[in-house]
């Protein structure tokens, strides 16, 4: 009787699912994560709590991750994180609560647990909220880097460098296997972009259709740069007449200046790695405001300048749509065309990667810069695009009069009008 019942549940669900239009499944998915954040917060308190109790030892096992791994179907790597993340949240009560909430989800919450000891806690939440995973493990990265342990981490990336070359006879080939210091590899990437850019390659790829799954064609355009490369330095370095391409191929850190004399701050590498590089290299420095703004340079030139590229490389870090996760092949885009008077200056630009500003300039949504300076970004028909998905506080009912402690329908909705947004803008699901 039961497995008829269920039988009927699921076919519901099903049918129901077919029924519902692609904004209330958005909006169902949305509230289902935030159910799910909550309920992994609650599990690794009773992992914590079991753990305290040493419950493991009653089933033989050596350590709660063991046992972790075997119950719950994990990888012991996985299950030693789990319980690692929730002895930490003892420690950080602003971020345990906001999981416990669901507004926040367990990659973001591993990441910042691991810096929490080394950042104010409110302003490290503050950022996780209205930011993508990838920006908050960014981040998190670049306040350990700070650290002092950041030292023996650089020291350990740099004896693990190691160049493999095996030799497939049978297939004609040769692999090589290269592990180096993020420094040094960033230098091997700008080094390939080069040698796209300057056309020395077989393989006809567009840039402008390359994915981030790195297709088999543009792998084969990367190996192609390699094998430019190598010739080039066997030749004896760039053809002659060519221009210099030090500044188009820069590698940029960016680093405060607070962290560089022994202050707290972010680095994008160990900051003992940025004082050495500092030892010998050309050095710009980019002064920044409270709202990112690094450069100006006025009206005289519609091309980005080089300066002006690294200032919005230096704010941005990458395509600004909210989600994209790109950061290479970027194009400065102007917020203000200029053939309708707007500047070529950093308070009037923003990266976008070549998909998003192609689909920019086709309609598929706009950019407006508030006055407090953030961006937002609305779809064609006006829709606010959040930076990290809507949220359960951004939704008010209006058939119940701005209820919130009631759960979100299906449909559209109007959200409370914050940070200078307008309500006629601001629409979003729910």
């Amino acid at each position: 009787m039961s497995a008829v019942l269920s039988r009927a549940v699921d076919d519901d669900f099903c049918a129901s699912i077919h029924d519902r239009s692609v904004d209330e499944l958005d909006a169902a998915i949305g509230r289902l994560a935030r159910q799910m954040n909550s309920d992994s917060y609650r599990m690794l308190v009773l992992v914590r709590e079991f753990d305290d109790r040493f419950g493991w030892k009653k089933w033989g096992c050596k350590s709660c991750a063991e046992w972790l791994a075997w119950r719950a179907s994990l990888s012991l790597s996985t299950a030693r994180e789990k319980v690692r993340v929730a002895h930490a949240l003892r420690t950080v009560p602003a971020i345990a609560a906001a999981f416990e909430a669901g507004r926040l989800s367990y990659s973001k919450v591993k990441a910042l647990t691991r810096v929490a000891h080394l950042h104010d806690e409110d302003l490290l939440l503050k950022h996780a909220l209205d930011a993508t995973v990838l920006q908050v493990e960014e981040r998190c990265r670049q306040i350990h880097n700070v650290a002092p342990e950041s030292v023996e981490h650089a020291r350990r990336a740099w004896a693990s460098r190691s160049l493999t070359a095996w030799r497939d006879e049978a297939r004609g080939v040769l692999r090589l296997t290269v592990e180096v210091p993020l420094e040094d590899g960033e230098l091997i990437m700008r080094a390939l972009d080069c040698a796209v850019a300057n056309g020395e390659v077989v393989t006809d790829v567009d840039p402008g259709a390359i994915t981030e799954s790195k297709s088999a064609t543009w792998r084969a355009q990367q190996a192609d740069a390699f094998v430019a490369v190598m010739k080039s330095y066997l030749d004896g370095g760039p053809s002659a007449g060519g221009s210099s391409t030090a500044d188009h191929y820069q590698v940029v850190v960016h680093t405060d200046a607070r962290a560089v004399v022994g202050g707290t701050g972010c680095a994008d590498l160990p900051i003992d790695t940025v004082k050495r590089l500092l030892c010998d290299c050309s050095l710009v420095l980019v002064a920044e405001d409270a709202d990112g703004n690094a450069l100006d340079v006025g009206r005289k030139q519609r091309t980005v300048s080089t300066p002006l590229k690294r200032a919005l490389h230096a704010r941005d870090r990458g395509c600004t749509f909210p989600g994209c996760q790109r950061k290479r092949y970027l194009d400065g885009h102007h917020l203000k065309h200029w053939l309708d008077g707007g500047d070529t200056a950093a308070t009037n630009m923003t990266l976008l990667c070549t998909h998003h500003h192609t689909l920019h300039h086709q309609g598929a949504f706009s950019i407006v810069r508030e006055a407090g300076g953030a961006l937002r970004f609305a779809t064609a028909d006006g829709r606010t695009i959040p930076r990290n998905g809507y949220r359960l506080e951004d939704f008010v009912d209006d058939d119940v009069g701005g209820d919130t402690e009631r759960a979100p329908r299906g449909g559209f909705c109007k959200t409370v009008g914050r940070g200078g947004f307008e309500e006629a803008g601001a629409s979003a699901i729910c």
